[in-house]
């Protein structure tokens, strides 16, 4: 029996047209919880929809996304009105949605808020809380498993920013039953030893299923428990975990957590020497600044001609002498003549100055006798004149 072959891109058209042909395939209302939504820079939406024994891919273009009045996340339920199609290049079939209905959200998102909620208000996500990231760790330790991209992204990224830090893998079961046990376990094994200055908890992209040990309470009290700082990198940058929210750091992927542990040590060698080239030409300047700060007091009176500035004393003390001289002579000569004002103004108040002119002063006992009803019959009385003096007697 001789049987032409047929292509695969035959096969797939075949089979396409198979399936277009159904009508109930080409209408079809199905209800599922999504999973690795992801919501296209074009605007078309990528994701599966699944329950609990089977999964189907689907994706919503951006002309029937703009009837939706909610976005769509990770373990939401939701109901999809599409058509079943081909995909011939890759062969697999898949709902073209055309419209889309909230049906709840999944018990892994409920539960996921839930424990959210709890160890919020518990103050397991404070700022206060936060442990500062050490500048230049020696050891990072690195909480994944030891097979992917993963620990291999990093150990490519630590070693090309500082080829001496040293990494220290701590393998980890990342998904599965009992994975969230062990990685709490690894964290405190990793503070109780000591083994390294900083811990990145990582794991690639995934659905919600798929990072859920990074959502269980006993990983978040570990993180929040350990002394060591810890960076959480889990999922890609839209995803969010709980870890993310209890570690003193988030980095939207596992590259870009080794970017924020490891300072780049050419980067820094590259500051140091623009530090030093800044710092040898400030010094330049303050050399020349001094330099011509030296020469002026070099050039200045005072070192080219040092008793000048004593010689310029000394006259400046000399007129202060003339000055005080000067001023001691007028205050002198204001005296004098004040002095002979005062005298002519004596002189003429004088007794003497009376006498001259013929009259005389009587005193008795030293006291001067104004009336004739102070002398007494025998008194003594002593007469001045102007050329001298005389005793008396009243009769």
């Amino acid at each position: 029996m001789n049987i032409e072959p047929i292509s695969v891109s035959d096969l797939n058209k075949y089979v396409k047209d198979m399936v277009a042909e159904d009508e109930f395939l080409n209408n079809v209302f199905v209800k599922g919880e999504i999973s690795n939504f992801k919501h296209h820079y074009t605007g078309h939406m990528y994701f599966t929809l699944k329950d609990d024994k089977s999964l189907i891919k689907c994706i919503m273009f951006k002309s029937s996304t703009a009837t939706l009045t909610f976005m769509p996340k990770d373990g939401m339920k939701v109901n999809v009105l599409g058509t079943v199609s081909v995909f011939e290049r890759d062969g697999v079939y898949q709902i073209y949605c055309k419209a889309m209905q909230e049906d709840g959200v999944g018990d892994l998102y409920a539960k996921y808020n839930e424990l959210k909620n709890k160890l919020e208000e518990e103050g397991l996500f404070d700022e206060a809380h936060k442990k500062q990231i050490p500048f230049m760790p020696k050891v990072i330790g690195v909480l994944t498993s030891q097979t992917g991209s993963v620990i291999k992204d990093i150990i490519n990224v630590s070693t090309r920013r500082n080829p001496n830090v040293y990494i220290r893998l701590f393998p980890v079961p990342v998904q599965g039953e009992g994975a969230g046990e062990k990685i709490a376990r690894a964290i405190k094994i990793m503070n109780e030893k000591k083994l390294a200055d900083v811990l990145i908890l990582a794991r690639g992209g995934g659905s919600l299923e798929d990072l859920w040990p990074f959502n269980e309470e006993v990983v978040a009290r570990a993180i929040y428990e350990s002394k060591l700082p810890i960076i959480s990198a889990v999922g890609h940058e839209t995803d969010f975990s709980i870890s993310d929210f209890v570690a003193d750091l988030r980095a939207p992927t596992p590259s870009a957590a080794a970017e924020l542990a490891v300072t780049d040590v050419f980067d820094l060698e590259d500051r140091i020497h623009l530090y030093e080239k800044r710092f040898k030409i400030l010094l330049n300047r303050k050399l020349e600044f001094m330099k011509l700060r030296y020469e002026k007091c070099m050039n200045s009176k005072a070192f080219t001609n040092p008793k000048q500035k004593v010689n310029d004393e000394y006259i400046r003390i000399d007129n202060l002498i003339k000055e005080i001289e000067k001023g001691i002579k007028e205050k002198v000569h204001d005296c004098k003549i004040k002095s002979i004002e005062l005298m002519t103004r004596l002189d003429t108040l004088s007794p003497l100055k009376t006498l001259s002119r013929g009259y005389c002063m009587t005193e008795y006992e030293g006291k001067i006798i104004k009336s004739k009803k102070d002398l007494k019959k025998d008194m003594q009385l002593n007469v001045r004149y102007t050329d001298g003096d005389a005793k008396v007697k009243v009769i």
